[in-house]
């Protein structure tokens, strides 16, 4: 328009031949320079309304087409004729940090959206058969791998080959029972009574596997995965003689084959169990040399995700986890089990204390040599020693008729912390008498009450080296009626401590199979929940007081100071057994060399 008004000025000073030649048209030529003028300026007023206004606004909003349009429209002189009163507009009213202030809004809204979505995990549908009612199995499923058999039934092949001392062969029969007892004296019962090896849960629990109610081969369903991997009869065959490579090839073997299977992924093993009826001692190895004792299974990384069920587990490590030694008593049905606990409570019971087994002279720490006396000279008590060669302990019918005739049994340590003979003194009946809280307190907390008191009496080793008062009268001060009142609770523990015969299965009662195979299932299923929530189980856990945390109270969520913190004071890898005569692996050897002393 400015350019108009200097043209407007100018024309008087110029003379034009049409305006000489025509004056009469001069204000209608100025009319239509006046509405050329107009449009022009209407013109340019549109444009850059259309450009700030309309397009500048969908700009922010990511309008591609906009942004398409913007650019293909013809009028380049936008860009070189924008006043310059406009970008200060620009900048005053920008439109770009309204569209960011919407995305701000929604971007919270989204997020929590997405927090109140349950979230997702592999084992999910595992956990969700708990809601369905209507399946008996609901939480409950045990999926089983099918192992290569050289990880199990070969090595029964080579039974001659599973111990330096003992021909497993009889022992491998029958399930894992072993052959049938006589019952010649009348101390068993008519059926169920097998010379089962202290070692053979391996075959008896992969046995009772086969008889579970909940398999399944679907693995997404599964609440644990069992590896039914003997290793137990792996590492016998190899413990003497052998070099380090040899004892640690099955184990690697396995951990190696387990980790491709798309079941290790969804939990990293984490949901896997295996059972070694050995003690845990046996599978760690501390060092590389070739004179440390066992192979190193459990201190490989892979099984430290499983759970290991052993007859004797480690108090300083989490993932083992004591299950009862096998007794002589395998029942197939329930009637049998009454009957049994029927007739050991009718029992006349003519002796206070009784005890089975050897010294251990090689041990200046044990007390068994002091509880060996005092057996002798009371008048109350019963010994039954066992040595090498020819003795009464290799006699099931001898051991079991004497704790049948003792209201209590002594069960000190062995060469490690726990015994075989003390599950045998419970299913006559007898109240055992420990010495030390690692050789049922501790180690069996899936299969016997937290109050120790309602069914055992504790006497500590220090109270029979220091001579503080005799067994004999700690015992015989206990009132009559709290005796009977404990016996009634060992007779009522009888079916959890025994393993029902392999080839079927009790239909009330569940026994240490059942028992085990619910602990697994309840700790995968607290751990998956806790993964879901975010959370651990524990606060501040510390592996080396893994002993402390089966003990908690419901709710408690921290073990603290515990009286029995003097017992397992030494460092993990020292100390077994009474945690004086050296390392674990010794005690373990000894252990070995003394299988044919005693019963254990």
């Amino acid at each position: 328009m400015g350019d108009l008004k200097i043209l407007t000025r100018r024309r008087p000073a110029i003379t034009s031949p049409f305006e000489q030649m025509d004056k009469g048209n001069g204000k209608n030529q100025q009319n239509r320079l006046c509405l050329l003028a107009s449009l022009s300026a209407f013109f340019w007023i549109l444009l850059l309304y259309f450009h700030f206004v309309v397009l500048g606004g969908r700009t922010g909003g990511g309008d591609e087409s906009s942004t398409v349009r913007l650019q293909s429209n013809p009028p380049v002189v936008v860009e070189s004729r924008i006043p310059v009163p406009v970008p200060v507009r620009v900048v005053e009213e920008p439109p770009r940090p309204k569209i960011a202030a919407a995305e701000e809004v929604i971007t919270p809204h989204v997020t929590e959206q997405q927090q109140q979505q349950p979230k997702t995990f592999p084992f999910m549908r595992a956990l969700r058969t708990v809601q369905n009612k209507t399946d008996r199995c609901g939480g409950r499923y045990i999926y089983v791998h099918d192992l290569p058999s050289r990880f199990n039934d070969d090595m029964l092949k080579e039974c001659r080959s599973l111990s330096l001392w003992t021909n497993m062969c009889k022992f491998t029969t029958n399930a894992g029972m072993g052959p049938p007892l006589e019952n010649v004296e009348g101390v068993f019962s008519n059926t169920g009574w097998y010379a089962t090896n202290q070692f053979a849960v391996d075959v008896i629990f992969s046995n009772r596997m086969k008889q579970y109610d909940c398999l399944t081969n679907d693995s997404s369903l599964a609440a644990a995965i069992f590896v039914p991997f003997y290793a137990g009869f792996d590492i016998a065959r190899y413990l003497w003689g052998y070099n380090i490579s040899r004892r640690d090839a099955a184990s690697l073997d396995l951990v190696d084959w387990l980790m491709k299977r798309p079941e290790w992924k969804i939990m990293q093993g984490r949901d896997h169990f295996l059972v070694a009826g050995r003690i845990t001692w046996d599978f760690r190895r501390l060092s590389e040399e070739e004179g440390d004792w066992g192979n190193k299974l459990l201190f490989l990384p892979a099984a430290k995700n499983m759970s290991m069920l052993v007859v004797e587990s480690s108090p300083w490590n989490a993932n083992d986890f004591g299950i009862p030694y096998p007794t002589y008593f395998h029942p197939a049905k329930d009637a049998d089990v009454f009957a049994w606990q029927d007739r050991m409570r009718k029992l006349e019971r003519k002796y206070l204390f009784s005890f089975a087994g050897a010294p251990r002279p090689g041990n200046p720490k044990s007390i068994r040599g002091q509880i060996i006396d005092q057996c002798r000279g009371s008048k109350v008590g019963k010994l039954l020693e066992c040595d090498f060669g020819e003795s009464k302990c290799h006699s099931p019918s001898s051991i079991m008729q004497m704790f049948q005739s003792s209201h209590f049994c002594l069960q000190p340590q062995g060469d490690s912390y726990t015994r075989r003979s003390a599950f045998d003194s419970m299913l006559a009946g007898c109240i055992p008498v420990f010495f030390h809280p690692g050789s049922a307190y501790t180690q069996y907390t899936w299969h016997l009450p937290k109050n120790f008191t309602t069914y055992s009496v504790f006497i500590p080793e220090d109270d029979i080296r220091l001579r503080n008062g005799s067994i004999e009268e700690r015992l015989s001060q206990i009132p009559p009626e709290q005796v009977q009142i404990m016996r009634e609770n060992v007779i009522n523990l009888i079916p959890q401590l025994i393993y029902a015969d392999p080839r079927s299965k009790l239909e009330t009662f569940k026994d240490a199979f059942d028992v085990a195979v619910q602990a697994v299932i309840d700790k995968v299923t607290r751990l998956r929940k806790n993964i879901i929530e975010g959370r651990t189980e524990y606060d501040n856990f510390v592996e080396e007081n893994s002993w402390k945390y089966a003990l908690l109270e419901e709710g408690q969520r921290e073990a603290g100071w515990h009286e029995w913190d003097p017992f397992f004071s030494k460092p993990k890898g020292e100390s077994a057994g009474d945690g004086s005569t050296g390392s674990s692996a010794e005690a373990a050897k000894n252990s070995w060399k003394n299988e044919q002393r005693d019963q254990k």
